[in-house]
């Protein structure tokens, strides 16, 4: 039977690729909140949950972040970006416990069954869960590091003149991964930063005494950008520190908290590129809507706009998913949609990611899909662009 693992002693083999990869970086004394881990084989009663309380005692009692890292996630090939469950903001033995088995189930259910199915896999994997202190955030989101290359010495986001890649919100992370926002984006190359996206943010997730809460942002802060010059070169310079140390690009998710320290919650490989973004599409075509491109390759079909799970009925395959947003519960319609159009969302959300894995063309950002996308479209997941064809040329195919 496991039993409870410091996330400092994590390794892959008790506690996943997730948590170990964040008691490596831990180890080497990077900024990572601490935690504790419980095993996939530990029975959750009497002396491990003993152990577990004690263990969040000595982590100071909450609230906390319960996440899986279960043995398929967070590798080189496959991400399972968004297929298991998390629970943020937990607090107290029974809460912790609960979110434990929430994680360990959700290996089960649509997500990560259809996830696995679409890569050949059948079989349920073993999930360690991750407990650790949860940062209060101030400013969150998720970085694409660069590949560091075999020299050493690299400055932050220099790679073959590959970018580093920042998105960023107020609030929790969470925002950005579900793509629940246009989030603030930004590159970094040779140390400098390059292009600034300003997203329209208009809600934040923090942490309440009930877990978390969603609320609006001010009106004066959704136009401003949440991270200055000086926080985004923070960031990135820690991302290239994350990617030196574990070799090749990475998937890094960070939190600022309100004293301004940068936190690292998560590293995990990049399994699929950004599109490249040098080819700006063409403006005031009639018919064209544009957003960002999310994830590469052209498609058309029937343009099938989806509020709800309630809707998930009506889509059929070959259909253009068109969408407010997409939460990691959705990705099971990945493998019946030829293309995914949303309002809001950022490239690193998992939904972009999942998407990317796929080899299905994304445009996300795009403003008033859910009502202007009407018939027959084309997705062009490399330019960022969405096309209203006419009836005629819809028939072409």
């Amino acid at each position: 039977m496991g039993t409870i693992v410091p996330l400092a002693d994590a390794r892959p083999q008790d506690a996943g690729a997730k948590a170990a990869t964040l008691g490596r970086l831990r180890r080497a004394g990077l900024p990572v909140p601490d935690g504790v881990v419980v095993p996939a084989d530990a029975d959750l009663s009497g002396a491990v949950v003993h152990d577990l309380a004690a263990a969040l005692d000595r982590l100071g009692g909450g609230p906390f972040a319960v996440r899986s890292s279960a043995a398929d996630e967070d590798g080189a090939g496959a991400s399972a970006a968004g297929q298991y469950d998390s629970v943020l903001g937990a607090s107290g033995i029974d809460a912790v416990v609960a979110a434990v088995h929430a994680c360990r189930a959700s290996a089960a259910g649509p997500r990560a069954t259809t996830y696995r199915a679409a890569r050949g896999r059948t079989e349920v994997a073993g999930v360690a869960v991750l407990v650790q202190r949860m940062v209060a955030a101030h400013v969150a989101g998720v970085m694409f590091t660069p590949d560091p290359g075999p020299a050493p010495g690299r400055s932050a986001g220099t790679t073959g003149g590959r970018p580093a890649v920042i998105e960023a919100s107020w609030g929790l992370g969470q925002s950005v991964v579900q793509g629940a926002v246009d989030p603030d984006r930004f590159t970094v190359t040779a140390g400098q930063v390059g292009r600034r996206h300003v997203g329209s943010k208009h809600t934040r997730v923090d942490g309440s005494s009930h877990g978390t809460t969603t609320r609006d942002v001010a009106p004066a802060d959704r136009r401003r950008p949440c991270l200055d010059d000086d926080g985004v070169l923070r960031v990135a310079g820690l991302g290239a520190r994350v990617a030196a140390l574990l070799g090749g690009a990475q998937d890094v998710e960070w939190a600022v908290d309100a004293a301004g320290t940068v936190w690292l919650l998560q590293a995990r490989p990049v399994t699929a590129a950004l599109p490249a973004t040098d080819r700006a599409p063409a403006r005031g075509r009639t018919g064209v809507l544009h957003g960002v491109a999310g994830s590469g390759g052209r498609a058309h079909g029937p343009a099938r706009v989806v509020r709800g799970p309630d809707d998930f009925a009506a889509v059929r395959p070959g259909d253009v998913l068109v969408c407010r947003e997409t939460d990691p519960a959705w990705t099971p319609l990945f493998g019946v949609v030829a293309a995914v159009v949303t309002e809001t969302g950022g490239l690193l959300s998992h939904a972009a990611i999942v998407a990317r894995e796929a080899g299905l063309p994304a445009v996300l950002g795009v403003p008033r899909a859910t009502e202007a996308l009407r018939g027959t479209v084309a997705v062009d997941g490399d330019a960022g662009t969405v096309e209203i064809l006419p009836a005629r040329r819809a028939g072409q195919g």
